[in-house]
């Protein structure tokens, strides 16, 4: 998970719910109707090459955002770094296509299916004869056994971050030869194919010394087309080399370089040439193609402010203007040297409503929320700018052209202003009550009644959005005169004024769903009969005493800046039916830990990675909440704290099965019940704008597709090729 500007596989409610039956799943596609699932809505844009268009050697220097705290991805602290280094150096036994669904990797497996189901679940893989560790060992049963015992949970001595999949397998043993491993599962598992991958050698994973701390900073024993070389953190670098005992296609390049370079001083080493590679954002993304356009497209660059006031100030501002002109030209021929690769990320934004207590934990609450929102406007302010392709994500579980995707939000209903008031009256939010005084400080009806973030940081240095006269970094919509613009109306069509995405530190499922008919679901909607409450357009609701408010958490950090403006969006839509949102900005390091993982938020925009394996890695983010031991709530990573019975059961029966037919049918059931609890909010898949050489290939914006690291490398000299399509 990540919030965009501050995600990885590993870690990727008491209120009353929904009764059994009430909601009427949407129908599912009959046979022989079109893939549900569809296509992904952008491609790939990696400047594909034939290999033979691609020079033997040379170092590819690549922009991390932090170096990695651990090698080993199944540990709690490995993040997006860590993913980027396991999938060069170690075998994974099926890697992801271009539609986000797992493969067979042929430089590892033969083979590998389900051989027996009665009266166990067996898998039989069949390795590649040629594939060897670093050392010269057969990749083989053993290195399985000791992935599985590490991370089966039976010893606790493993600091693990997870152990899906594996605590369903019974034994581990070598097949009709030391080629073949036969995996016997004691309860069934669909998941299958996420396991080993990546795969550890036996000596990482054999004992609880090895695996907590012998793969942290280095790994001598490797089985990819590289090697890690050396991790550096006085210089921040990790270097990957070429593994001379590679069978496969040899790498062309000799080296890669992760390099750490936070977001903030991207453009700065893209403008040195400092890097070859570096996922950037919107405003980086537009000075690299105002620099591609030369002299007129640098000077008409969005990032120059060209509305300032004609009086340039004394001589002294006119020096300085005269010396930063001398470097632009500098700045921007390394700049042109570069190309912006961008397709959609396999991660979703979503707006979080926190359902532990407050107005959120009424249901009929959530739902006018989710009902007043113009999903289609808010996907297309983020991502039309950026020329990609503004569709509403339709699915919490899988994203379009996954194996498990369809839109289910026909189980919610689409955008109703009066739907949404009705829902609110239902409630018992009316408009024009009388107000109760407050003492100072506390909060009107949101969670928790804290008033802003806990840090001092929280809201500081930070003008955007107050209303004159105010000092604490808090900004309340619906206390002033302003009329947002018509592009929030929720009636209206796409918004497009905001840039793209911002983006930050790295670290889902459905069926034949089509939208409900008018009426929808029992129990999505107000009882039949219901009024909307009369009253001024953005009248205040109260209901004992107390108005409708609802703090809305943002981090403040630079890469933020989209989040903020989308934000502001859904406060002006809400604004319209009377909810009243109080923005509260907080640092970046505090967003998560201080705010979301503790519950101290009522609205909150972060993001989620689409998983190929959904029934697995999506089941904690929205688990039920239950009791635990000392008393407290334990929510997994359901941070909006909002689950069913229901939904679970689904999940345990999807991972249950060995029908993938009717695993997907149950996974899409569970989605179309996530939709019903209105408690996430999926928008808009994420924006994956990447700054690229030009005569680098092969590399670029991955989309759903793991990447080929061997392929990589720059363009033979006079070669040129076609830009990829980026849909």
């Amino acid at each position: 998970m990540s919030h965009d500007g501050v995600t990885p596989r590993s870690v990727m409610r008491s209120v009353a719910f929904l009764t059994a039956g009430a909601l009427a799943v949407p129908a599912l596609a009959g046979c022989g109707s079109e893939d549900p699932a569809g296509k992904p809505l952008a491609g790939q844009d990696i400047a594909p090459a034939a290999r033979a268009q691609v020079a033997d050697g040379g170092t590819l220097r690549w922009a991390v955002d932090a170096l990695p705290e651990t090698l080993n991805t199944f540990q709690a602290d490995a993040d997006a770094a860590t993913t980027r280094v396991a999938q060069a150096v170690l075998p994974s036994m099926f890697r992801l296509d271009r539609t986000g669904r797992p493969e067979i990797n042929p430089d590892y497996l033969e083979s590998a299916e389900v051989v027996e189901t009665e009266p166990r679940q067996v898998v039989l893989y069949k390795l590649n004869q040629q594939a060897v560790w670093s050392d010269g060992r057969e990749i083989g049963a053993p290195d399985f056994a000791a992935q599985w015992r590490a991370l089966s949970g039976k010893d606790s001595a493993y600091w693990t971050a997870r152990n899906a999949g594996y605590d369903r397998i019974e034994r581990i043993e070598r097949g009709a030869n030391d080629l073949e491993v036969r995996v016997t599962f004691g309860r069934p598992y669909a998941d299958w194919r996420s396991l080993f991958s990546p795969l550890y050698p036996k000596e990482v994973m054999g004992t609880p010394d090895s695996f907590n701390d012998g793969a942290r900073r280095k790994l001598k024993i490797t089985a990819g087309p590289f090697t890690v070389k050396k991790v550096d953190r006085k210089d921040d670098e990790v270097t990957l080399a070429r593994n001379p005992r590679w069978w496969g296609a040899p790498a062309k390049l000799s080296r890669i370089v992760l390099t750490a370079v936070s977001r903030e001083e991207r453009a700065a080493a893209l403008a040195a040439g400092t890097v070859d590679l570096a996922e950037i954002d919107p405003a980086a993304a537009r000075r690299i193609t105002a620099a591609a356009a030369g002299p007129r497209g640098a000077s008409a660059s969005p990032d120059r402010d060209t509305s300032a006031s004609p009086d340039h100030g004394d001589d002294k501002a006119d020096g300085d203007e005269s010396r930063h002109a001398a470097k632009q030209p500098r700045r921007e021929r390394e700049l042109s040297t570069y190309e912006v690769r961008k397709s959609l990320e396999p991660a979703y934004t979503q707006l979080a409503l926190n359902g532990s207590e407050g107005p959120l934990a009424d249901e009929r609450v959530r739902r006018a929320v989710a009902r007043a929102l113009d999903r289609e406007a808010l996907a297309a302010a983020v991502l039309e700018p950026l020329g990609l392709p503004a569709v509403p994500v339709g699915s919490h579980l899988a994203l379009a052209g996954q194996f498990a995707y369809a839109d289910s939000s026909g189980a919610l209903g689409d955008q109703d202003t009066a739907e949404a008031r009705a829902l609110l009256a239902d409630a018992g939010w009316l408009p024009g009550g009388p107000l109760k005084e407050t003492e100072k400080g506390e909060k009107a009806a949101g969670a928790r009644g804290e008033k802003a973030g806990g840090s001092e940081e929280d809201g500081k240095d930070d003008t955007e959005g107050r209303s004159e006269g105010d000092d604490d970094g808090v900004y309340i919509v619906g206390q002033d005169d302003k009329s947002g613009d018509a592009g929030d109306s929720g009636d209206s069509g796409k918004g497009g004024s905001s840039g793209g995405e911002g983006h930050g530190p790295r670290h889902l499922a459905q069926d034949g769903a089509q939208h409900l008919k008018q009426g929808g679901a029992p129990g999505a909607y107000a009882p039949k009969g219901t009024a909307a409450p009369a009253g001024a357009k953005s009248g205040v609701l109260t209901k004992d005493g107390k108005p409708l408010t609802l703090r809305f958490v943002l981090p403040s950090g630079p890469g933020s800046d989209s989040l903020r403006t989308v934000a502001d969006r859904i406060s002006r839509m809400l604004d319209r039916i009377g909810i009243r949102t109080e923005t509260t900005k907080v640092s970046d390091e505090s967003y998560f830990k201080d705010h979301i993982a503790s519950g101290q938020y009522d609205l909150a925009l972060y993001s989620w990675p689409a998983s190929a394996f959904p029934a697995t890695d999506a089941r904690p983010i929205y688990a039920k909440p239950v009791p635990a031991a000392d008393g407290s709530l334990s929510v997994e990573q359901n941070w909006t704290r909002v689950g069913t019975d229901q939904v679970d059961q689904l999940f345990d029966q999807a991972i249950g099965t060995l029908d993938e037919s009717e695993s997907r049918s149950l996974i899409r059931k569970a989605d179309a019940r996530i939709w019903a609890a209105a408690a996430s909010i999926p928008l808009y898949q994420r924006p994956q704008l990447i700054a690229a050489r030009k005569n680098l290939a092969n590399a670029g914006a991955f989309g759903f597709e793991t990447p080929v690291y061997e392929d990589m490398g720059f363009l033979k000299k006079g070669v040129r090729v076609s830009p990829s399509p980026s849909k």
